[in-house]
């Protein structure tokens, strides 16, 4: 990616000529811009949960059309993270962080302006092709723009904004509906998007580094491979208790494995011929990269999760309003954030074994929350469930800036694009089938929708096992991330 931004943005150096990792000037500029970017994209995968009852109501939408307007974004982003990653590679993040930017902010003025849930559906998957062509160019951007202490604390910054954007979707979008600003109603929470985004968009016009093409074309067969193969594995995944896991499901799911196996080898084809391909094989050579991927996959399976059964529990088996509910998430996030922000600090002293600390804090905090909703019964709330909350929140903290710039730290400047596509991809992935398959346990040990309040707590303790081995599972894969040197 060496052609696609002009110069680094070195970080200053100390009296003794070290590296005392501040951020300052256009580099501080340059990472607020990207942090935006994070926050929009990310924000919009939970924003819109709050206000699908308002959304069916005055829309007269089916619960199926508002479920599409939901899980088409989570699918199309995941479906084209890798290859917006690759078109900034090939033609320049800053290029490509505009040009997301501003197709998401479009997309949302007119999914708040919708006259109707068809309608509504579209504008959604266009806002998930924004937020997939400007997310990779944030990591890309953070790879290649930052160097020493300076990217550390950079990383740190982003995984704190990853943490306030999942848990400020939920509050956000439950307050702006309590609000009602200009009696707009659940419009609200797309529109917020638009003077957010237009002052994102002019600050990467001026603090983005800039840089021409490569001159190379897309894998176009890579693209058309990786897109099927994720949209069979996906859309199972996404639809599939919804729809009451029919046959066509177990068929999609089975039929991923071989379109997958045919990317792999036209990938390898490509490259072997010294084309240009859409993932280079050679990335997954990288211990830290292929280690990361899965160690991603895993942890954000369960961090969805816990979100997606928690977020039952409250509204439903408690019977907590969306602001509420949302605001229960709050020390989760300040947790993280703190966290993250620690992170660089904790790192200088135990190297990657903070991720070691973070993930075993995770698992105990997991562990503690299963003890209290299995001590509690019926008699659980949400400031019960605060300790454990927290702790999850501190280890969660630790546990993602740490390892996307270790699992990004060896990867060649020319893919940054592609990897952060890949492990963005790997992360939507995780949380699908962490949704999924919680989301399964959770109404399987529930029984029926209509049970009694009490019965939801019951699902709830039972979900949190399977959430406490995804935790132990993210745990265990840690060990060849730790082996290879920096």
């Amino acid at each position: 990616m060496s052609a696609v931004l002009e110069a680094p943005a070195a970080a200053p150096v100390g009296p003794g000529g070290e590296d005392d990792g501040r951020i300052a000037g256009r580099g501080l500029w340059m990472l607020l811009v990207a942090m935006a970017g994070t926050f929009l994209a990310i924000l919009d995968s939970f924003i819109v949960n709050v206000a699908v009852p308002s959304i069916r109501a005055d829309l007269n939408a089916t619960f199926a059309q508002v479920e599409l307007a939901v899980s088409g974004y989570v699918l199309v982003y995941g479906l084209l993270l890798v290859t917006g990653g690759r078109l900034g590679d090939l033609f320049g993040a800053r290029r490509l962080f505009m040009i997301g930017t501003a197709v998401f902010t479009l997309a949302s003025l007119a999914a708040g302006l919708a006259p109707g849930p068809v309608t509504l559906i579209a504008f959604r998957v266009a806002q998930a092709v924004g937020a997939a062509l400007l997310y990779p160019q944030v990591l890309a951007v953070l790879q290649t723009a930052f160097t020493g202490r300076a990217k550390v604390r950079a990383f740190a910054v982003f995984g704190a904004t990853i943490g306030l954007a999942s848990i400020a979707g939920q509050v956000i979008g439950g307050l702006l509906i309590h609000l009602d600003l200009f009696g707009l109603g659940w419009r609200n929470v797309f529109l917020v998007n638009v003077p957010l985004g237009l002052l994102t968009l002019v600050g990467a016009s001026r603090t983005l580094p800039g840089g021409g093409a490569r001159g190379a074309r897309l894998d176009l067969v890579g693209v058309g491979l990786l897109s099927g193969a994720l949209l069979l594995l996906s859309l199972p995944l996404v639809e599939g208790h919804q729809s009451g896991w029919p046959a066509w499901t177990f068929v999609s799911l089975a039929a991923a494995a071989p379109v997958g196996v045919a990317f792999v080898a036209w990938e390898r084809r490509l490259a072997a011929r010294g084309g240009s391909p859409l993932v280079n094989p050679r990335l997954f050579r990288l211990r830290t990269f292929s280690a990361g991927s899965a160690i991603g996959l895993a942890f954000f399976a369960g961090n969805a999760g816990l979100f997606f059964v928690l977020t039952l529990e409250l509204q439903t088996g408690l019977g907590y309003g969306p602001l509420t509910a949302g605001l229960t998430f709050v020390p989760l996030a300040v947790a993280f954030a703190a966290a993250s922000l620690l992170a660089p600090r904790l790192q200088g002293r135990l190297g990657r074994h903070v991720l070691t600390l973070g993930y075993a804090v995770n698992a105990a905090g997991t562990l503690a929350l299963l003890v209290t909703a299995w001590a509690a019964g019926p008699a659980l709330t949400g400031w019960l469930m605060v300790p454990a909350l927290t702790v999850i929140g501190f280890g969660e903290g630790l546990g993602v800036s740490p390892l996307t710039r270790t699992a990004l730290s060896q990867v060649p400047a020319e893919d940054a694009g592609a990897a952060g596509g890949v492990l963005g991809t790997a992360n939507e992935l995780g949380m699908s089938l962490g949704v999924s398959v919680l989301g399964l346990v959770f109404f399987t040990a529930l029984g029926s929708h209509d049970a009694a309040p009490g019965a939801y707590t019951g699902a709830f303790t039972i979900a949190l096992v399977g959430n406490l081995a995804l935790a132990l599972t993210a745990l265990a894969l840690l060990p060849p991330l730790l082996r290879e040197r920096a």
